[in-house]
């Protein structure tokens, strides 16, 4: 393989990498972000800072206090030296949560960079440290939901197009989602 194709194929496997976190976070799928890094890995997240195990013991039951979450990936600068990586991968990630009955839901939008070093071992690349960086972000109270699966008297109409029912669609926060059927 030429050097450029191979230097290609690092990128697109870092890169898938990044992805993949992001899926396994919104489908809160640890079996799946345990794949994203090294077993001996250091992940800082600002109130968490440590190993793989450490991090995914805190990120489960913080994920599950959200109705849901959705990471969206943009910027990603990759910077190859042999078998060591460094990538900065721009986040905007949304965070609804549970209404209550004294609190109506609300959208947290982070704006987050994940500033990583990858190894690659064994022919495969993973994450070895990672350092979430915050940017400023906001939260906004949710005045109309599009309610998925499930009813919700806080929506008085919905657009046609976009029908609030859609049976074996309805995104999930587990394996039954519809992105795992192959």
């Amino acid at each position: 393989m030429s050097d450029l194709a191979q230097s290609l194929a690092d990128e697109s496997a870092i890169r898938t990498i990044v992805f993949r976190y992001a899926r396994a976070i919104d489908r809160m799928d640890e079996e799946l972000l345990r794949t994203c890094y090294h077993a001996d890995a250091i992940d800082d997240h600002g109130p968490y800072k440590g190993s793989v195990d450490g991090f995914v013991a805190w990120v489960m039951p913080l994920l599950a206090g959200f109705e849901s979450t959705t990471h969206f990936i943009g910027n990603h600068l990759v910077d190859i030296e042999g078998d060591v990586a460094w990538a900065e991968s721009y986040c905007l990630a949304l965070h609804r949560t549970w209404p209550t009955e004294s609190q109506p839901a609300t959208d947290i939008v982070g704006n987050a960079r994940y500033v990583d070093r990858f190894e690659r071992r064994d022919g495969e690349w993973r994450i070895a440290h990672r350092v979430v960086v915050r940017d400023p972000g906001r939260q906004d109270v949710v005045k109309q939901e599009f309610p998925v699966g499930r009813e919700s008297s806080r929506v008085s109409a919905a657009p046609s197009a976009f029908p609030l029912k859609r049976p074996g669609t309805d995104g999930r926060r587990d394996r039954s989602d519809v992105s795992y059927d192959r």
